[in-house]
């Protein structure tokens, strides 16, 4: 049975990996950032070249991060799932998503206002640093991905080139 008890956005902001074990009084403050949302299957968290204004803690479903391919279409790059962080183009400037993120079946997230959190960072250096630490992993970990997935886009096959 699904605990029925109400949850404070410092409680949900607590329990998901990104923000687990920091201290109770970033995740009250971060709280003031968050809100749950719902997408549902197909619809867009976010597309390519918009504002990074927030970002999502996946709670529940998946999201697929996509890239649009001129002559190919759409390619997913990753598929994030429950836990995952869905957007880190906030961090930096100009704010701008460089994927789309898009729903796969219905999806539950905690949405975290961006310029909320950046404004909160900017006020307190060590509350930056612990966010910073946690989300340098997360940009790290996309990055290989997309080249991973861009090598096996566009490698030659491994017999290219040799002698038959």
């Amino acid at each position: 049975m699904a605990d029925s008890k109400i949850k404070s956005m410092a409680e949900i902001l607590a329990a998901h990996p990104l923000f687990a074990g920091l201290d109770r009084e970033i995740t009250d403050l971060l709280g003031g950032c968050a809100t749950n949302v719902h997408f549902a299957d197909g619809a867009y968290l976010f597309k390519a070249e918009e504002p990074a204004d927030t970002f999502y803690l996946l709670r529940g479903g998946d999201v697929a991060l996509e890239v649009s391919m001129p002559g190919r279409g759409r390619l997913t790059v990753q598929t994030l799932h429950p836990g995952h962080v869905v957007g880190a183009s906030w961090i930096l400037p100009p704010y701008r998503w460089r994927f789309d993120a898009r729903a796969i079946g219905s999806v539950r997230v905690t949405g975290v206002d961006a310029t909320c959190l950046r404004s909160k960072c900017d006020a307190d250096p060590r509350l930056g640093y612990q966010v910073m630490q946690r989300f340098l992993p997360v940009v790290a970990e996309r990055l290989q991905s997309t080249r991973l997935r861009l090598l096996d886009l566009y490698a030659p096959p491994a017999d290219v080139g040799r002698a038959l």
